[in-house]
């Protein structure tokens, strides 16, 4: 049996429960937001006998075979005024959560401690040079002599260490790759805040969205030049009819690809490159979880077929 870890809002799931359905092969869905609703019991004495009751039905993690590591949802807890008592719930949910994950270590598709660890953008940009990706001139800092050193006669764009996503109660702000302007002593104060990731800009003919399952090697060009709103961020901008086509990366790129994957622990990558007016391509980062349902419903990419195959050797 497979298992399913995200949470009821996810799409992209769906493509794969399909998948799974079309195959006959048996999976469960276990959305993590409603796990304070079920009845959960473990013996330490009997090996991985650990079984979650939700809804009438029992999810036994000894049959599970292989897993996927989605979107798991935080644990969902009834309002309460008496908050260090929803604190300490929400902290003892979340304790066994990573007890389940560790039980099922092994067996992921990308294991979720895997996924934290291959998060770290400047490991990320050392492995890829030491594989012979090209990267960017980077510095990361908040050093604002470093900044303007580094920005002197030069193209630069900055952008987030770790989260790209400011939340302000309900709603967020996303906080794309942007190109900067001039520095002057007036930003001394903002940029001393926080860290951020500086890199020397690099001149596009189009993004590259590399998408790694297993040894399989999906790739996608995302043609950003031709809108001014998605020139330096693709994301950014609300474009609809944005040109995805589907590319044959040179054999060397491809390999680089699956060897990066490989090294951060991970059957699973989404990467980013830039292809350059030369036609060189560029590493910027890997998302050991991103999103790839989008791209599937663009291109016709078998990528839901791919994770499926994927998961069904792991669970051999």
């Amino acid at each position: 049996m497979i298992l399913l870890a995200t949470n009821k809002r996810d799409i992209t799931t769906d493509f794969i429960v399909l998948e799974l359905r079309r195959r006959d092969i048996p999976f469960q869905r276990l959305n993590c937001e409603d796990l304070p609703s079920s009845s959960v019991k473990f013996s330490p004495s009997k090996e991985q006998d650990w079984q979650i009751e939700i809804d009438g039905s029992i999810l036994y993690l000894r049959d599970v075979r292989a897993a996927y590591y989605r979107r798991p949802g935080l644990p969902e807890l009834p309002a309460s005024d008496d908050i260090a008592t929803h604190e300490y719930l929400a902290s003892e949910w979340s304790a066994l959560t990573r007890s389940l994950w560790n039980t099922l270590e092994g067996r992921w598709l990308n294991s979720p401690f895997a996924i934290l660890r291959a998060e770290d953008k400047p490991r990320q940009l050392m492995l890829a040079s030491k594989l012979g990706f090209l990267i960017p001139d980077t510095v990361v800092t908040n050093n604002f002599k470093a900044v303007t050193d580094f920005t002197a006669n030069r193209g630069t764009i900055g952008k987030p260490l770790r989260h790209a996503l400011i939340e302000r109660g309900e709603t967020g702000e996303v906080l794309f790759t942007h190109r900067l302007k001039q520095i002057t002593p007036e930003d001394l104060e903002a940029i001393s805040l926080a860290p951020v990731i500086y890199q020397g800009e690099i001149p596009k003919s189009y993004d590259v969205r590399v998408t790694v399952i297993g040894e399989q090697v999906f790739a996608v060009a995302i043609h950003s030049q031709e809108h001014k709103e998605t020139t330096v961020d693709w994301r950014s901008g609300t474009r609809l009819d944005l040109h995805h086509e589907t590319i044959q990366l040179p054999k060397k790129v491809r390999q680089k690809c699956v060897e990066l994957t490989k090294a951060l622990d991970l059957r699973f990558g989404a990467i980013d490159l830039v292809a350059d007016k030369a036609g060189q391509y560029w590493f910027l980062e890997i998302n050991p979880n991103g999103q790839w349902a989008w791209i599937e419903r663009r291109t016709g990419l078998p990528l839901a077929t791919a994770i499926v195959d994927e998961l069904s050797r792991i669970a051999t």
